[in-house]
């Protein structure tokens, strides 16, 4: 499968775990402004403080696409105003649901970990992760040993930003505690084949 007819893309190997960019994108959100109008006013003002006007684009409308994928307006909202740690799970939830290469990764290797309570965890299941999609799928394999370095070291940060582990070189998997705001939500939408991504397994 190639290109467009592959489910999966490197587009998270440019644009990272934003969550500080998705947080301020889903405040205007909030406000009330529309997606176009909330990208323009994030470039004018340089809300993300980037060096240029088109990596500023790319990534407001990025953030965009990800609360966009949520489908759940409240989620949008506790993103803009809950405390950190829970504006951080639900952004990785949007990104599960933005990204088949995230969601695969968080279902397939850490939700399967939680299940079989198997805690241990390094840089090889990240590794194993990725070459088994590059051997299922030949659009990955096309990619680039720099791209899958790359995400190698994004799907590791996310698990740092969200305290699944205490370093990117962690040896083990912390046992996470899912939010009663996303937990709710995911269970509204009929999402429950993803909570074992954050350790919910009842």
């Amino acid at each position: 499968m190639f290109g467009n007819q592959s489910p999966y893309n490197a587009a998270i190997a440019r644009e990272q775990f934003l969550f500080y960019e998705t947080r301020i994108t889903a405040k205007l959100i909030c406000e009330g402004l529309s997606n176009e109008t909330a990208v323009n006013h994030i470039v004018k003002e340089n809300l993300f403080q980037y060096p240029t006007e088109k990596s500023i684009k790319r990534i407001a409308q990025a953030c965009i696409r990800r609360l966009n994928a949520l489908e759940d307006k409240s989620l949008v909202q506790a993103i803009a105003t809950q405390p950190a740690d829970v504006s951080k799970q639900i952004c990785l939830y949007a990104m599960i649901r933005q990204y088949n290469l995230v969601r695969d990764f968080m279902l397939t290797v850490i939700g399967a970990k939680y299940k079989s309570l198997d805690f241990s965890f390094g840089k090889e299941d990240v590794n194993g992760f990725l070459m088994r999609l590059q051997a299922q799928d030949d659009w990955v394999a096309t990619w680039s040993y720099t791209t899958i370095e790359k995400l190698q070291q994004v799907l590791r940060k996310i698990l740092l930003e969200n305290k699944y582990i205490d370093s990117v070189n962690a040896k083990q998997l912390n046992p996470v505690l899912i939010s009663p705001v996303l937990e709710n939500a995911i269970r509204a939408a009929g999402q429950e084949i993803i909570l074992p991504a954050f350790n919910c397994l009842t």
